[in-house]
């Protein structure tokens, strides 16, 4: 990509960046990905005739739209092979992702999770419609779908996803007092503490990739969750560390083992108690995540 500031093609590619890239990491849950389809996106748009292109947005959007979707049906062979809960790549982002309540939950681990029950086409629909209130036509164009399918699928996705989205209302100061509370248990190794933090019906899930000890399947449950967490910190030989910073717009922690990067946990927050708990171990995953650099996405 020509890094020349005076390129009309490069100038248009990198103002629209963000927003192509957050299209597609909430389309395909992986930023590795998201990134590879930018590459493709940008060649395709450098070989356009720019000349006949009237809303250069759009034009992007479709080509990244396409890209992703391409990407995410050849992704499914990978993901039906991977070893272990699934969980999204998790981004460090920035706190003005985090004050942005409709950006914070389309990038949270909560409804990533509740978005990979989608169909592909589905869910870049929902993405393009309900996360950037893109209009029927330009996503029609890009799903080559008509405008009166592309409601009708909208209206399907979204009112699959209203059935399982999480609830995301608590004040920052809610959230601190909690993520405190859990800090302090976990550091500690202390069940009863864990305890009194977690919800009853809390879900941990763990992503180790068959690289990195993990659970197979979703834990549900305080007791059993508070059970794992206290076996697994006796067994570990170093010092437990956590690190506050914030994970798909949700607070979450930096863990530490013996001073080395173990994994991030992204938290999920309900009436004071924790309902959610994304544990990525997976170090293929942890790339954005140890970047000195947030991404501030769209």
């Amino acid at each position: 990509m020509s890094d020349g500031a005076t390129d009309p093609a490069t100038e248009a590619f990198l103002a629209h960046r963000n927003l192509l890239f957050t299209v597609a990491y909430e389309v395909l849950g992986s930023a590795a990905d998201a990134e590879d389809v930018l590459q493709e996106t940008w060649l395709q748009w450098v070989k356009a005739d720019r000349g006949q292109v009237r809303d250069q947005r759009a034009f992007l959007v479709r080509i990244t739209t396409r890209q992703a979707l391409n990407r995410l049906r050849t992704m499914k062979r990978r993901r039906e092979a991977y070893v272990g809960s699934w969980l999204p790549e998790p981004l460090l982002t920035a706190p003005d992702v985090a004050e942005d309540a409709e950006l914070a939950e389309s990038v949270s681990m909560a409804l990533m999770l509740v978005l990979e029950t989608l169909t592909p086409t589905e869910r870049a629909v929902f993405v393009l419609r309900e996360v950037f209130d893109i209009d029927y036509d330009e996503i029609s164009n890009a799903v080559d779908k008509s405008p009166a399918a592309v409601r009708q699928i909208a209206h399907r996705a979204r009112r699959h996803v209203d059935a399982r989205r999480p609830r995301r209302a608590v004040s920052s100061n809610e959230s601190r007092a909690v993520l405190e509370s859990f800090q302090c248990a976990v550091e500690t190794g202390d069940p009863q503490a864990l305890l009194e933090v977690l919800a009853p019906d809390v879900v941990l899930m763990s992503d180790g990739g068959g690289i990195k000890h993990a659970a197979l399947r979703p834990v549900t449950g305080a007791e059993r969750v508070a059970r794992m967490f206290a076996g697994g910190i006796r067994k570990v030989e170093g010092t437990i560390t956590t690190e506050p910073t914030v994970i798909n717009g949700d607070p979450a922690f930096l863990v530490r083992m013996g001073g080395e990067i173990d994994g991030v946990m992204a938290i999920s927050v309900e009436n004071s108690r924790i309902t959610g708990l994304f544990y990525v171990r997976n170090p293929e995953k942890l790339t954005h995540v140890t970047s000195v650099t947030p991404l501030t996405l769209r």
